[in-house]
């Protein structure tokens, strides 16, 4: 066999039947996998926003994978034509990136026909980390950030944040003072607080209300809790 052998293009047309049944199972496996990003993923970002990437990769990753198997030269131009992508959107969370690999691995695994491994290896992976994810947050229960801001603030600012310490220590098992920002008539605050329950939540929310004039009060929360 030589070289050109090798390296020449296969002419056989690719089996369309195969192609669409990995197709839907992996168009149902992105499903999945968004759902479970949703539910269970713990990143600041917008998750379903971030989630839509996911058919789009796993789908593409399979298509690539079906055509360039079957040809050594369709595999080295792959190579290098991923060379010389530069993807500018950065992955600011590990978690992310966790989640885009096992779309990416989905997608090798259909594209390479490996589908019965394929569905059982992602459908064990995911429901392993939800395993995870629930024990995770029943023993560090709800790590929530609350930022704050007061407008019309009187002069005596200091007062302020000894106020909003002795507060939300009350309705918190932990706090910390991530940011202070003192401006003219307003002032602007943000902690990380460790709640036990979103009971917790809506009784900090009155307390700083009836406690603080002019205060506004945001719960941006991890695990999709609502925002109050």
């Amino acid at each position: 066999m030589n070289i050109e052998s090798i390296l020449s293009v296969s002419s056989d047309p690719l089996a369309i039947a195969p192609l669409l049944a990995n197709i839907g199972i992996g168009f149902l496996l992105a499903i999945v996998l968004r759902w479970h990003f949703k539910v269970f993923g713990s990143t600041l970002s917008n998750r379903e926003e971030f989630a839509q990437v996911f058919p789009f990769i796993l789908l593409t990753t399979l298509l690539i994978i079906t055509i360039v198997k079957s040809s050594l030269a369709l595999s080295l131009g792959l190579v290098g034509a991923l060379s010389i992508v530069r993807f500018r959107t950065p992955i600011k969370e590990p978690e992310e990136l966790a989640y885009l690999f096992i779309a990416i691995a989905i997608g090798l695994g259909l594209g390479a026909n490996q589908t019965m491994a394929t569905v059982v290896g992602s459908v064990s992976i995911l429901t392993l980390m939800s395993i995870i994810g629930k024990y995770k947050k029943r023993a560090v229960g709800k790590n929530i950030y609350l930022s704050i801001d007061i407008v019309n603030a009187v002069n005596n600012k200091d007062n302020y944040l000894e106020q909003l310490n002795y507060i939300i220590a009350a309705h918190t098992r932990s706090n910390d003072l991530r940011r202070y920002d003192i401006r003219p008539e307003m002032i602007e605050a943000t902690y990380f607080i460790d709640v036990a329950s979103i009971d917790n939540l809506s009784s900090l929310m009155q307390e700083l209300m009836r406690e603080v004039p002019g205060i506004g009060v945001t719960f941006l929360d991890q695990n999709q809790l609502p925002s109050l």
